[in-house]
């Protein structure tokens, strides 16, 4: 027996096809002699019938907000001493940035990637560690301009929209349905 994975209005992403639509109907088959349906497929309005296995969900990204606790830290470099490389922005050590709350999990790179080119990954470092900073002032900028676009500048809506669609693709995380029954909408956090 098939149960409707999807209701209508439902905002999904059709694996198949590489686009956002909205489920417009739900369209259970019969056969006589059950009490459920045997098959559930949905009209998104693409010109065919899609299968729920078709079909993925907006989800929530848990790492989104752990973002907070990213900062920049220095290790030291166990292969190289600070006399082997003067040439070094911080000779003797390397940056790791550190998404975890404990001083452990993040970004890293090896000692031959660093050493060939320091100035660059410690671009890089500073980069990572900004951006869930960046993220947010990305998303206050956005609701700024969307709260009073009426007030906004053109340049300033311009940013706010190229804000959105950087945030988008950054948040935007997709999940299979729950598979036993109905599943309520789920949250983006798209901006």
């Amino acid at each position: 027996m098939a149960r409707a994975q999807f209701q209508k209005g439902q905002k999904v992403w059709v694996e198949c096809v590489g686009a956002w639509a909205q489920i417009e109907k739900v369209q259970p088959v019969w056969a006589k002699g059950f009490e459920e349906p045997v098959r559930v497929t949905y009209d998104v309005g693409l010109g065919r019938e899609f299968l729920g296995h078709e079909l993925l969900l907006p989800t929530e990204d848990p790492a989104v907000n752990a973002g907070d606790s990213w900062r920049l830290m220095r290790a030291r470099n166990k292969w190289q001493s600070a006399d082997d490389c003067p040439h070094h922005p911080f000779p003797g050590t390397y940056p790791v940035v550190v998404t975890d709350k404990a001083d452990w999990g993040g970004w890293r790179v090896p000692g031959a990637e660093y050493d060939r080119d320091p100035d660059q990954i410690e671009f890089q470092a500073r980069l990572i560690a900004s951006a869930p900073r960046l993220m947010a002032l990305a998303q206050r900028m956005a609701a700024a301009v969307e709260d009073s676009p009426e007030d906004a500048p053109p340049e300033m809506q311009l940013l706010a929209r190229d804000a959105r669609a950087l945030l988008k693709a950054v948040t935007d995380v997709l999940a299979a349905p729950n598979e036993g029954g109905l599943s309520g909408p789920a949250a983006s956090r798209a901006a």
